[in-house]
């Protein structure tokens, strides 16, 4: 077995002594990581610099969400960092989804390096149907999901984060050039955390996952490089490559 770039665990911790602790611990089994809002907000860009000196991809999971404007400006300014992903929550609507898309093309270009690909969040994984309703919305989440990816894709986005149930809807409303990214991701026998819409690796895969986001099943197992080889070796099994 080797790293399998569809599988991002996410570095759900504070401080870079952390940070290092997972990575070198689970060395050539993993290639890419997501930092979120809790790391980059407690130690800026010093976590991108290190990732990338060490070889790695990065899935930068900041859900930029403002004025048209405001988002365009920052998203060039974190694709000036070198990440392969980036996340802006859909919510923002279309024209800040257009223009964030524009300024990612444009620094790109300028910079002369990748352009990371746009991730539009849908619906966070953490929220189950009472809460949605609570929240006002009269439609199921899983409609919800899937019209927001239709915007995601017109807007110019390169793929969605969504939980895995919805995986398969977004795959037949959006054909296969569109990314799912999907967190909530359990091994066999993982607790569920704080989770509610969620799925094993090999089912999120058959559903039309291009990616798996997982954290805690990972590092914060006894043995975090065999709890990685876990995973990859449930996706190897699955037989799927999308």
């Amino acid at each position: 077995m080797q790293a399998d770039k569809r599988l991002i665990v996410a570095l759900d911790v504070n401080d870079m002594n952390k940070v290092c602790e997972i990575v070198e611990a689970l060395g050539e089994w993993v290639a890419f990581y997501k930092v979120g809002m809790e790391l980059y907000y407690s130690v800026g860009v010093t976590v991108i610099n290190y990732l990338k000196s060490m070889g790695k991809e990065v899935f930068l999971d900041l859900k930029l969400h403002d004025i048209p404007n405001t988002v365009a400006h920052a998203a060039g300014i974190l694709t000036g960092l070198g990440v392969s992903m980036l996340t802006l929550h859909t919510g923002g609507g279309p024209a800040m989804m257009r223009a964030a898309a524009m300024a990612v093309a444009e620094k790109a270009a300028e910079l002369g390096i990748p352009r990371p690909k746009l991730i539009g969040v849908t619906v966070l994984t953490s929220i189950n149907e009472n809460e949605w309703t609570a929240l006002g919305h009269k439609t199921p989440v899983a409609d919800q999901v899937v019209h927001l990816a239709k915007l995601a894709q017109g807007a110019g986005m390169d793929g969605v984060v969504a939980s895995p149930r919805e995986a398969a809807l977004i795959r037949r409303a959006c054909g296969d050039n569109l990314l799912v990214v999907t967190p909530g991701i359990r091994p066999v026998g993982a607790n569920q955390d704080d989770q509610n819409r969620i799925a094993t690796p090999a089912a999120a895969l058959a559903a039309g996952a291009t990616h798996l986001v997982i954290g805690r099943p990972i590092t914060a197992a006894p043995n975090i490089a065999e709890a990685a080889r876990k995973v990859i070796r449930e996706m190897a099994e699955s037989g799927l490559k999308f």
